[in-house]
C-alpha cells in the first residue's frame, strides 16, 4: 500500500485526535479554574504533544509548525471551553475525550510513521507515543498523577489501536476499514477501563521479596 495513499486516506482523523485531546486539555484547565490563556496553553500542549514527540523521533517536520490549522484549532477549542457553562460538562468528560483521542491519535501516529518508511513494529510504537504523551504532559503540568500510571488499560489500549492498525494494513487491508476497526478496538477496550476499572495484574516482586 501506497504510504502517501495511507496517510492521506487517515488525514481526517489526525485533526479529529488533535481536537478531542485538546478538549480534554480545556477540560483539565477548566477543573482548575485557570485562565483564558492557560485553557489556550493546555489545549496546545495536549493536542500536539504526542505529535510533537512522534516526529521528533522520526525525523519528519514537526506537523503544527507546518500547519496553521492545529494551533488555531487547539486556541478555538479552548475559547469554546471557556465561554460554555460548567453544567455541560461531566466529571468524566476529560476521561472520555482522551479515551477517543487515544484511539485516533495512536492509529494515525502509526499510519504517518509507516508512510515515512518506518518498520512496522517501531511504526505501531510511534502510534502508542503519539496517541500517549499528550495526556501525560497535560497530567504532569496540571499537577495530577499521570494517566498512564493509574490502574485501568491505558497505555494497552492504545497500544490495541497501534499495532492493530500496522497488523491488519500490512495485511492487505484498505487503511479506512483498518482504520475504523483498530480505532473502535482501541476506544472499546480504554471505554470498558473507564466503566469497569480493568487493569492488568500488577508487579509483586517486591512483596514476594520481603
Amino acid at each position: 500500500m501506497d504510504g502517501t495513499i495511507l496517510v492521506n486516506a487517515l488525514g481526517w482523523l489526525d485533526l479529529f485526535g488533535i481536537a478531542v485531546f485538546a478538549i480534554s486539555g480545556a477540560l483539565v484547565a477548566a477543573r482548575h479554574g485557570q485562565t483564558l490563556v492557560t485553557f489556550g496553553f493546555f489545549t496546545l500542549v495536549t493536542g500536539v504533544g504526542g505529535g510533537t514527540v512522534r516526529d521528533l523521533l522520526i525525523g519528519a517536520p514537526v506537523f503544527w509548525v507546518q500547519d496553521s490549522r492545529v494551533p488555531i484549532l487547539c486556541l478555538a477549542i479552548a475559547l469554546i471551553v471557556w465561554v460554555t457553562p460548567v453544567r455541560i460538562w461531566r466529571p468524566a468528560a476529560v476521561d472520555w475525550f482522551d479515551a477517543v483521542g487515544l484511539a485516533a491519535y495512536s492509529v494515525f501516529g502509526a499510519a504517518k510513521a509507516m508512510q515515512l518508511g518506518i518498520d512496522p513494529v517501531p511504526a505501531a510504537i510511534m502510534g502508542i507515543f503519539t496517541g500517549c504523551v499528550g495526556g501525560v504532559i497535560r497530567d504532569l503540568i496540571a499537577g495530577e498523577p499521570s494517566i498512564i500510571i493509574r490502574p485501568e488499560l491505558y497505555v494497552t489500549a492504545g497500544a490495541l489501536s497501534a499495532f492493530s492498525f500496522v497488523g491488519l494494513a500490512q495485511a492487505g487491508m484498505t487503511a479506512f476499514v483498518a482504520a475504523i476497526i483498530a480505532f473502535t478496538a482501541g476506544f472499546l477496550l480504554r471505554g470498558l477501563a473507564i466503566v469497569k476499572g480493568l487493569s492488568l495484574p500488577s508487579y509483586r516482586g517486591a512483596e514476594e521479596s520481603e
